[in-house]
């Protein structure tokens, strides 16, 4: 039997699934392991142990499972949380823990340095993108100014999938869409990486090789098939980002298709024929060459659910909790009774850029219940989606559709609020795996065995979540204060942060 393996590191769990040339799903598994918050505005992985590791484990797994051997095994191709920032040796080790994608906002000081030099014009022309906390450029910035020792014996900056894609076949390589988002070093206008920041940041030799994300990277080394029980010689693919991965595993490939992925974040891509100019959204060169990407994304969703349910629902086991709580918001009324959120309780990304923003529970009093709070956080992140897409709309970039994936979308309550609060319908595909059975689509295509649009008979529609016009209402008042909290409290945020340091 021919099968394809397809591995995603998220931010809280990585995910495994063997699929045949059909689309059929023969195994899956997944592994938990945790995100390491050293203090406030850091967010960091072990690779060792949390990617590679967990690679390891879970392709031996597949393969058990499945009960298939090695050699059916005809393509890899990997995926992970990015954009990161790992530095590593010559040897391709470790020299720190993963610096992670936007969560992580060390880096805001170095983000303003480079912004004033450059210009947020340049920027935008050179690279598509403001710099924000998604950007790679300032975190290697802030290694080379906070750690020198480790940045001078840096051989290579790695992301996720890079990491993996050398493990296992020994070459340092990363895809042209994570590439970009290592602004300002990467040039969108040739495709290739820029000397111009060399000096003042690092220079390109010490970044990986540039390919598209179906083009084979190498194949399985003889050690890394004794670590993963794949067979030696097995094709690799180059890899990409999850949230890439994951938008080709619901048929996201054409012009105006944009796929809205739930997960620790929300993440948005909406693919265009030409390249989308908003220094409020993200750009990047797309999976295959001459299409377009135009990005966004929060800096809390799933992550936010988790907080709530670990601070305010200790006493539901852990396995049932996040399905009480939204058996719980379902029973509150649209609208949470008049509470409103702010999901910034880790900044936010699109469309603000803050890295000083701040999470707020607005509008409580002594009537109040949980169920009313939690609704709140859902509906919370239903406006900061609304947001984006208004963000979209208002820069003129066309949406056709919506594909929705992840494992929100189960979440009735959180899922009918993003449709109600953005007014767009989304459609949820058969299969919502996710990035992992993207990645068995995307090896599949790399060796030839799958084209492009087959992926839609790999995983047809489903069903689909309309707006509801009785909850637009509620929902478009909710939304105004929504913009408002932000819009009058966004300074005392930063302030409320300089005094908390200064009182430390």
């Amino acid at each position: 039997m021919d099968c394809y393996l397809g591995i995603d590191i998220g931010t809280f769990e990585t995910k495994g699934v063997l699929a045949d040339a059909e689309g059929r799903i023969l195994a899956t598994a997944k592994r938990r392991h945790d995100m390491i918050v050293p203090q406030p505005g850091w967010a960091e992985h072990d690779a060792e142990k949390d990617w590679w590791g967990d690679f390891c484990v879970i392709s031996k797994e597949l393969i058990a499972t499945a009960g298939i051997v090695p050699g059916d095994i005809k393509a890899v191709a990997a995926s992970g949380i990015g954009p990161c920032m790992l530095p590593v040796d010559e040897e391709g080790t470790p020299l720190m823990n993963a610096v992670l994608y936007g969560v992580d906002t060390r880096a805001a000081e170095e983000i303003e340095e480079l912004t004033a030099e450059i210009g947020e014009e340049t920027l935008l022309v050179e690279c598509g993108n403001a710099l924000s906390s998604q950007s790679v450029g300032p975190k290697i910035l802030w290694l080379k100014k906070n750690r020198p020792e480790i940045y001078a014996r840096t051989h290579k900056v790695m992301n996720s999938s890079s990491f993996l894609v050398h493990r296992l076949t020994g070459r340092f390589v990363i895809d042209h869409y994570s590439a970009s988002s290592s602004s300002p070093l990467y040039d969108i206008r040739t495709n290739r990486w820029s000397d111009r920041y060399a000096e003042r940041i690092i220079e390109p030799e010490r970044l990986p090789e540039l390919l598209w994300s179906t083009e084979i990277a190498g194949h399985v080394t003889e050690q890394a098939a004794k670590e993963t029980g794949l067979a030696p010689g097995t094709p690799v693919t180059a890899g990409t980002i999850d949230a890439a991965s994951e938008a080709v595993s619901v048929g996201v490939l054409g012009t105006g298709e944009m796929m809205m992925m739930y997960g620790s974040t929300m993440f948005i891509i909406l693919v265009t024929d030409h390249r989308v100019e908003d220094g409020r959204l993200w750009y990047a060169p797309w999976l295959f060459e001459g299409q377009h990407a135009c990005m966004s994304g929060t800096s809390t969703s799933g992550t936010l659910t988790r907080w709530f349910q670990e601070q305010f629902a200790r006493e539901l086991d852990e396995s049932e909790a996040l399905r009480l709580l939204a058996e719980e918001a379902a029973r509150a009324p649209v609208g949470a009774n008049g509470i409103v959120v702010l999901p910034y309780f880790s900044g936010e990304r699109t469309p603000i850029h803050d890295p000083h923003a701040r999470g707020m529970i607005f509008g409580l009093d002594l009537t109040h219940t949980r169920a009313d709070v939690y609704r709140g956080f859902l509906e919370g992140i239903a406006y900061g989606v609304a947001s984006v897409i208004e963000t979209y709309e208002e820069a003129g970039a066309g949406l056709a559709r919506i594909a929705a994936v992840g494992g929100g979308t189960k979440n009735a309550v959180w899922s009918q609020a993003i449709s109600d609060a953005s007014g767009k319908v989304q459609e949820v595909a058969a299969n919502t795996v996710g990035a992992a059975f993207g990645n068995a689509f995307l090896a599949a295509v790399a060796v030839g065995a799958a084209g492009r649009e087959d992926i839609r008979r790999w995983n047809p529609v489903e069903r689909s979540i309309a707006p509801e016009q009785k909850n637009r209402v509620i929902y478009d008042a909710r939304y105004r204060t929504f913009k408002e909290l932000y819009a009058r409290n966004n300074d005392l945020m930063r302030g409320t942060e300089k005094r908390a340091s200064d009182e430390a």
